[in-house]
């Protein structure tokens, strides 16, 4: 197969992806999905591996994995032709782990045994925290299969595990992040061959009756989903998201923006604080590169800057927005039950920013800020290189080029197995360098 063509559902712009979201309507939400009845399905769970991607036995028939395959792809198909206006297609928690289960368990149907070995693993593999970077593939060794050595049937399968799992608006952003790889690829000087390159992993057996996770990305995306449906929640710590550039106009002349509402609710908090609140979270002109890196081992610095003990009702709204863009990824009542759970140590939750002040794109090197506390860890940094993916008239450093980071001090990988540097380069601040298109 060729290079992976990714369909996009939503065109992200100037909106914010996250703004469908306000705290006090999401608890409301919440309180009435806790009357809905969940969607129930059983599936017959699959022998899982022993953590070197030995391949478990699908639950599904071949005339099942037919049946439900070819309505995966209608429904991607129909799906790629809609704009609709930040919904979700699965309202509850226990909807999006039975709709994401089925999905993974159609799309390991469509494969062959060598390809489930590939990638299956066990719950525990501590595989799970090494294989997922901000480096390209060529730099760091992803889990799972690689999403251009599969049929176009298979890809499609592999693309609505991830539909099924995200909300319309985090589907849009993840496409239009892997679609600025593509147009990176495509119009750049670079020749960096892992771009346009993602891997898919499965950790334990896809299931609504038990624990497992979805590892799936490449350069500049890395989504670890831990989906337990014994407990009725999802994770999605920890995460990275990324874009390079950050604006770019796709095939069909559209502009694409994948990931603006993180600058737009970092902006909208920033410009809430009083001239002496910004005082104190502002720690200077130099934009840094991540501390935390993806895939690696983190001390979690905090202590830094303004503590949310110090904010007003409305800015700590404001924060929680912010942190939304990277917590809220799937439904309406998961994303609740993870914003509440912040905001209970919200006071002891420290925020911190630098380089610019305003948000405008034509000038300086853009921002960077950390958000530290004791159930959530942010951060957001403009790279300052391009790395050789240069394109021209088109800003693709500094503002133009986002790493971000999203782990739980207290719960990453749904504490199923503890953190492991990273193979390979490791992060951004590795000895080498930064690798092209880092």
């Amino acid at each position: 197969m060729g290079l992976l063509t990714i369909p996009m559902t939503i065109s992200p712009s100037s909106s914010s992806p996250r703004l469908w979201y306000r705290f006090a309507s999401s608890i409301a939400a919440l309180t009435l999905a806790g009357s809905l009845a969940a969607c129930s399905v059983s599936t017959d769970p699959a022998a899982v591996g022993t953590g070197t991607g030995t391949a478990a036995s699908s639950s599904v028939s071949s005339a099942e994995a037919t049946a439900v395959a070819t309505e995966a792809a209608a429904s991607a198909a129909t799906d790629s032709t809609a704009t609709t206006d930040s919904t979700t297609t699965a309202s509850t928690t226990a909807e999006t782990i039975t709709g994401t289960a089925e999905a993974a368990q159609a799309f390991l149907a469509t494969l062959s045994a060598g390809q489930q070995e590939q990638i299956l693993y066990s719950y525990d593999d501590p595989t799970k925290t090494t294989s997922w970077s901000n480096f390209p593939v060529t730099f760091v060794e992803r889990a799972g299969i690689n999403l251009t050595d599969l049929t176009e049937e298979q890809q499609t399968a592999a693309l609505a595990v991830l539909e099924s799992l995200l909300s319309d608006d985090a589907y849009a952003e993840v496409t239009g992040i892997m679609n600025g790889d593509q147009y990176l690829l495509e119009n750049s000087t670079s020749t960096e061959t892992s771009l346009g390159q993602y891997y898919i992993a499965f950790f334990g057996d896809p299931s609504d009756t038990s624990a497992w996770e979805l590892q799936f990305g490449g350069h500049h995306l890395g989504i670890n989903a831990t989906l337990d449906g014994t407990a009725d929640a999802i994770t999605f710590a920890p995460t990275h998201l990324g874009s390079q550039p950050a604006v770019y106009t796709a095939a069909d002349g559209t502009e694409v923006q994948p990931l603006s509402g993180m600058y737009e609710t970092a902006f909208a908090f920033y410009d809430s604080l009083s001239a002496e609140q910004q005082t104190a979270l502002y720690q200077g002109t130099e934009v840094s590169n991540l501390t935390c890196a993806p895939g690696g081992t983190c001390d979690f610095p905090s202590g830094t800057g303004i503590p949310g003990s110090d904010l007003t009702d409305e800015q700590k709204q404001l924060l929680l927005d912010v942190i939304a863009n990277w917590v809220g990824l799937a439904d309406e009542q998961t994303t609740a039950g993870a914003l509440a759970e912040i905001e209970a140590t919200l006071d002891d939750t420290y925020i911190n920013w630098s380089g610019a002040t305003v948000y405008d794109m034509t000038q300086g090197d853009g921002i960077y800020f950390q958000i530290s506390g004791p159930d959530v860890f942010i951060e957001f940094s403009n790279q300052q290189g391009s790395a050789g993916a240069d394109v021209t008239g088109v800003v693709t450093s500094g503002w133009g080029h986002i790493h971000t980071i999203y782990r739980d001090p207290t719960n990453d990988y749904a504490n199923s197995v503890t953190q492991e540097e990273a193979t390979g380069m490791g992060g951004m601040g590795a000895p080498g360098g930064t690798p092209p298109n880092g």
